[in-house]
């Protein structure tokens, strides 16, 4: 489930804002990016980079305070997500009301994943359930084509109007292109397929070079959204392992191994989500994986 940070009281708001870029507010966040490398196994391990709570972090929760503290424009998204939740998904409420902006990694953090500088462009980037394109636009300035995938109608004109190229969920695998670099940010516990859909990336992807970013929530606790009701997916994953270190390896060494994949950077980030009328933002456990393919023979022996 989402926690969320609570704070009502317009002197406590005032004082959480003003020390968004202190040691004390990063006190009360430092958990989000905590990890024991040496869980992660002697091949995971080297791969793990340390991340931080940064400024475009800090601005993203700054923003969402601010947000949450406008009450009439609160009181009016809760009647309308009341009237709506049982015909359509939360994540078309959100498209349709304009709410509930994500944040996965900042500028600097995705270069970091990606060992990239500023300057570093690619042709193709695909990013495969992106929402309203607010993260896709972080890594929009790295390549000279930008595509999108998303279900939610509402969320597609979010998408069009920031000029992204829409393509259909059973389009973009049949192109006649590849992508330098897919995008797949805590989707794979909310698809009927995972399993399928990460055998489609990697035949998607350049040879060689082309890289593929996954974001999983943890703990991976899979379901889907159809007509308002939460099912259990066709194609269940099962990710063993209690803690954050345990669950990272398992995905590591089994789901993405057999799906052709190797690790080559990981991290831990928070999954943020602007708030609403009873908490200013909502946070979830996120690691974010780079993962590259395996030669076939790899593959094969697998």
């Amino acid at each position: 489930m989402w926690t969320g940070k609570y704070v009502r009281s317009p002197a406590i708001r005032s004082l959480f804002m003003n020390m968004a870029g202190s040691e004390v507010a990063a006190i009360d966040t430092q958990e989000w990016y905590r990890c024991s490398p040496d869980l992660l196994g002697e091949s995971l391990e080297p791969l793990f980079i340390q991340s931080h709570l940064d400024a475009d972090t800090k601005a993203f929760l700054k923003r969402s305070v601010e947000k949450s503290g406008w009450l009439l424009t609160q009181l009016y998204h809760s009647l309308v997500s009341t009237v709506l939740s049982p015909l359509v998904s939360r994540t078309s409420i959100n498209g349709f009301l304009g709410r509930g902006s994500m944040f996965v990694f900042s500028t600097e953090q995705f270069q970091q994943l990606l060992r990239i500088g500023p300057e570093w462009r690619a042709e193709k980037l695909l990013d495969i359930g992106a929402g309203d394109g607010g993260v896709t636009e972080v890594m929009r300035p790295h390549f000279r084509e930008v595509y999108a995938t998303e279900v939610s109608l509402p969320m597609k004109w979010h998408l069009q109007r920031r000029n992204y190229k829409v393509l259909g969920i059973n389009e973009w695998q049949q192109t006649g292109f590849l992508y330098d670099v897919i995008s797949c940010l805590n989707l794979l516990d909310r698809c009927n397929d995972p399993l399928r859909l990460l055998k489609d990336i990697r035949r998607s992807l350049v040879p060689n070079t082309g890289r593929l970013i996954l974001a999983a929530v943890l703990p991976f606790q899979p379901y889907v959204e159809i007509g308002g009701q939460w099912q259990r997916p066709k194609e269940y994953v099962k990710v063993e392992g209690k803690t954050w270190e345990e669950q990272v390896t398992y995905l590591s060494n089994e789901v993405f191994r057999w799906a052709g994949f190797e690790v080559e950077a990981v991290t831990r980030l928070p999954y943020l989500c602007e708030g609403d009328m009873y908490n200013d933002y909502y946070v979830l456990d996120d690691a974010v994986f780079v993962l590259k393919a395996l030669d076939n023979s790899e593959h094969t022996a697998h």
